[in-house]
């Protein structure tokens, strides 16, 4: 799979989000859970990468099953600024 600078940087913006579960990036760019942790090692510096593990280990609103029953959307709805 090839993936352009674009796409790396949408990868990684939708990993650091809160509320975007894992599935929403395994629907958009077919990478599981573990895929999405392999890509952010090789993409961030060390220390980011352990900052960003330590932040999503255990959030509720990183995985679709263990989301509160009323959050229906993978984002905020003021996430996508228009010019």
């Amino acid at each position: 799979m090839s993936i352009d600078a674009a796409e790396t940087s949408r990868i990684i913006e939708m990993a650091w989000e809160d509320r975007t579960p894992f599935e929403a990036i395994e629907a958009q760019f077919g990478m599981d859970e573990r895929s999405v942790i392999q890509f952010m090692r090789l993409n961030l510096k060390p220390r980011s990468f352990k900052l960003w593990r330590s932040r999503v280990s255990g959030r509720r609103t990183k995985h679709n099953k263990m989301r509160l029953s009323d959050v229906v959307r993978g984002y905020c709805p003021t996430q996508y600024k228009h010019r």
